[in-house]
């Protein structure tokens, strides 16, 4: 019985990201932490690789690479706060670099990458834990995309890897079984009990995507109505700030600050009061942040914005 759910959900990520035949699907436990890990164990070939930093998460997959090669900061933004991507034209990649690692939507940050660096010869890797699904995807400009399902997917607990082929089978014989993508890819996602629950959720949600929305170019074309409406009010009036350059804005988390940090902790509790839960910003930045994925109605996102103008009327 469940070797037709796997298999039917693997099918439908196939058909609705548009997966090419020569790239392997895995289901990996761990989530997208595991997975900083397991792409310097499978991947670094040539003992370095490139990582572009634009917020915490690729800061964190660069330190976990460091414990298994040389790692090369090639671009960051820590100096604008994270405010905005690398610029990927004008980073310097390495010769020797294994493959190029970045982190294409920043939660925290909001902000995303709306071009993905293309160097002959050497893979892209791309975390898009917190975007996938969110849109249209070229698979053929990447080697590797890998992905937390919590955001977008299913529940938390799962990451899902779509590897090309040729880059398989490359592991040190002394990386573990289950950190071995060939390991998990050559059972089909069953060298062990795999996560059964996320893997059905994600078949559910694949569907829904793929029946009742009408595919990716679809969902991006909410997402970016859903986006437009919360940016388009930030751009119109000076209460509010929001800190991301208008090219690198995030389409699934919008950040945004009041007039001060007390007026900040004071919106997030009204906001609370009315229905509005987590809109606290990350902890190393302040603010507000509004996570607006793809199961948020357009309908949540209005009722926010009219929130917000009413808040701003009364603390003006």
């Amino acid at each position: 019985m469940y070797d037709a759910i796997i298999k039917d959900t693997e099918a439908s990520l196939r058909r609705v990201m548009n997966i090419p035949d020569n790239y392997k699907v895995g289901f990996f436990q761990g989530g997208a932490s595991t997975q900083f890990a397991m792409v310097p164990m499978n991947l670094m070939t040539t003992g370095e690789a490139d990582y572009l930093v634009s917020g915490q998460f690729s800061k964190k997959a660069a330190d976990e690479a460091k414990k298994f090669g040389r790692v090369n900061i090639v671009a960051s933004t820590k100096e604008e706060n994270f405010s905005c991507v690398p610029d990927v034209d004008a980073a310097i990649y390495s010769k020797n670099a294994s493959y190029i690692h970045i982190c294409q939507n920043n939660t925290i940050y909001g902000t995303r990458y709306t071009k993905v660096p293309q160097v002959a010869g050497v893979p892209l890797v791309a975390d898009m834990s917190s975007c996938i699904l969110s849109g249209p995807v070229d698979v053929t400009k990447y080697g590797c995309i890998y992905f937390g399902v919590q955001k977008n997917v299913a529940p938390a607990g799962m990451a899902i890897a779509i590897i090309r082929e040729d880059l398989l089978g490359h592991a040190a014989e002394n990386v573990p079984s289950m950190l071995n993508y060939k390991t998990i890819i050559d059972n089909d996602s069953m060298y062990n009990t795999p996560p059964c629950f996320c893997i059905y959720m994600t078949g559910l949600v694949l569907h829904w995507i793929e029946d009742e929305i009408g595919g990716l170019a679809e969902m991006e074309k909410r997402n970016e109505r859903k986006a437009a409406v919360l940016y388009d009010y930030l751009d119109s009036q000076d209460f509010f700030k929001n800190p991301v350059k208008k090219s690198d804005r995030s389409l699934m988390n919008v950040t945004f600050t009041s007039p001060s940090a007390e007026l900040d902790k004071k919106f997030c509790a009204e906001a609370a009061e009315a229905g509005f839960v987590n809109l606290k910003g990350h902890r190393s930045v302040g603010g507000m942040r509004a996570s607006i994925y793809n199961a948020m109605p357009a309908e949540g996102v209005d009722k926010l914005v009219d929130f917000m103008k009413k808040f701003a009327a009364e603390n003006a």
